[in-house]
């Protein structure tokens, strides 16, 4: 017998736990309007969530999220509920203004019933001369006709968050439907509910088949939309005041002894000017600088090849832009025309390539061409 070929590992995804922040973010974007269309802060939240995720992992968003999501306001774009469409020259184009709601329309059929007790038939006019003539068996509808077999139910027990509530519910009816009911118990939306019974219960199935018995316990884990808002809403103030906390706390590049040996050699005598201002990268190399062995570097940036060179005496490393994972900069203590700037080349804080003497002026420029400036699609 011939030998089984080894099957080949699955090709790994670039970024896929990012992939999987922005989609579940997407989703549940989608889950709060499903279930209700006035929450379009808490969606326009999640979205902008997804945005800021993009932008600091460098991850593209698919064409078919990115074009659902309002270029200016961050609002998703439902059509009929948080947006227009306008067909002009061909193309489709949906701007995010709600239209009017359209009043409901009142229900046009009606059940009518005739009591057992009532012994005289309903009298209609004759289509020829008028004259009353009795109702056929077919245009009576009787009201045990009309009234259904009662359902099997079963008595048992939901607990969420510390309190337990008696539910009485139909054996034939789906898990999908239960939520509803507690819905209306608890405050969850359907969508934001798991059911936990003997494991996660499916909602397409019913209690029967779930084996639910008289008495038994189920539980509910989920939050309200009342309580995840109150999660996502944060104090800004207490944000900054915490910031400042930190660094102020946390040690500065210049101090800390891997920088210090460096910085105690004193600036270079060819370094380039620098200033506490902002300025556009220049046309020409940045030279004069030290790395973290002390030897002079040049950094080129060749953007129409999406390329850094990093320039030593003995050779020059050429890195794509998308390679550099994050840049890290501080000015030097005493010196704060001039900043450190560390350039993460893998995924730990360990792969950072440290650049001394880098002129102030062009740390944001570097930042943005590396990193590409944020802008709204």
């Amino acid at each position: 017998m011939g030998k089984r070929k080894k099957e080949e590992p699955a090709a790994q995804i670039a970024g896929k736990d990012n992939l999987q922040r922005m989609n579940f973010l997407y989703q549940m974007a989608h889950t709060v309007m499903s279930v209700n269309p006035k929450n379009v802060q808490l969606a326009r939240y999640y979205t902008s969530t997804l945005k800021n995720i993009s932008k600091t992992c460098v991850q593209r968003q698919d064409p078919s999220v990115k074009r659902t999501i309002c270029k200016r306001c961050d609002s998703l774009l439902i059509p009929g509920v948080t947006a227009t469409v306008r067909i002009r020259e061909g193309d489709t184009e949906m701007m995010a203004e709600p239209p009017a709601k359209p009043e409901p329309e009142a229900p046009v059929t009606q059940v009518e019933t005739n009591s057992q007790t009532d012994s005289q038939t309903k009298q209609t006019p004759d289509a020829v001369d008028g004259s009353p003539r009795p109702q056929s068996q077919e245009e009576t509808t009787t009201l045990p006709e009309v009234l259904s077999e009662p359902k099997e139910t079963i008595d048992f027990k939901v607990m969420w968050n510390k309190k337990k509530y008696d539910i009485t519910f139909p054996l034939d009816d789906t898990v999908e439907m239960l939520k509803k009911h507690i819905q209306g118990l608890t405050g969850i939306p359907p969508a934001m509910q798991k059911l936990m019974y003997k494991g996660l219960a499916q909602d397409q199935k019913t209690l029967r088949e779930l084996k639910v018995t008289k008495g038994a316990k189920m539980m509910v884990v989920g939050s309200t939309l009342d309580d995840v808002v109150a999660a996502t809403t944060v104090d800004k103030e207490a944000i900054k005041e915490e910031e400042k906390k930190e660094k102020s706390q946390k040690e500065s590049f210049s101090s800390q002894k891997l920088h210090k040996k460096i910085l105690d050699k004193g600036k270079p005598d060819d370094v380039m000017p620098g200033h506490k201002g902002k300025e556009k990268l220049p046309t020409v190399p940045l030279s004069g600088m030290l790395n973290k062995s002390g030897g002079k570097v040049r950094l080129t940036f060749k953007l129409e090849l999406d390329q850094l060179w990093i320039g030593t005496k003995d050779r020059t490393d050429k890195l794509p832009l998308g390679s550099i994972k994050a840049v890290v900069s501080e000015k030097i203590d005493g010196q704060e025309e001039y900043s450190i700037m560390g350039l993460q080349l893998g995924p730990t804080e360990a792969s950072r390539y440290w650049v001394y003497w880098v002129p102030s002026q062009y740390v944001e420029a570097i930042k943005d061409a590396i990193l590409g400036k944020w802008q709204y699609f």
